[in-house]
């Protein structure tokens, strides 16, 4: 079992619907992450509910972001790996994950103008409607 897998009693915890309010995901996506194995809970209670923890909702707000960018799972899961070797000073293989993160960084960036092209038009088809309206 990994780290990640069991809560220690020292960690503040939350319950699902805690987590779902704070980051405004629904239940069922966070079950669904768990069950893909893209975050696991850090824990889970003595009656089997999940139990997550400030990390946990820091990394499900990474991934909220990297949503409507339209990044997948597996990506979802190499960035938050990549995150984690940047965050640790030992982990082998750090310059190349500089590079890869600096891959997402160019990605999410192109993603982010296609989405502000596509909102500039709405807003032109919007107006262009308003005006027939009136």
């Amino acid at each position: 079992m990994s780290e990640r897998s069991t809560a220690t009693t020292a960690e503040a915890t939350m319950h699902i619907g805690a987590v779902a309010d704070r980051t405004g995901l629904s239940l069922r996506t966070l079950r669904h992450y768990d069950d893909v194995g893209l975050l696991r809970p850090s824990g889970r209670s003595d009656g089997g509910f999940r139990l997550y923890t400030e990390q946990d909702v820091d990394r499900l707000l990474v991934i909220r972001r990297m949503k409507p960018l339209g990044f997948t799972l597996e990506e979802m899961s190499d960035l938050l790996d990549l995150v984690d070797r940047l965050d640790d000073p030992d982990a082998v293989g750090r310059d190349d994950a500089r590079a890869r993160l600096a891959g997402y960084v160019a990605r999410a960036e192109e993603r982010r103008a296609d989405l502000a092209r596509k909102l500039g038009m709405a807003d032109e088809f919007i107006e262009l409607l308003r005006g027939r309206a009136h």
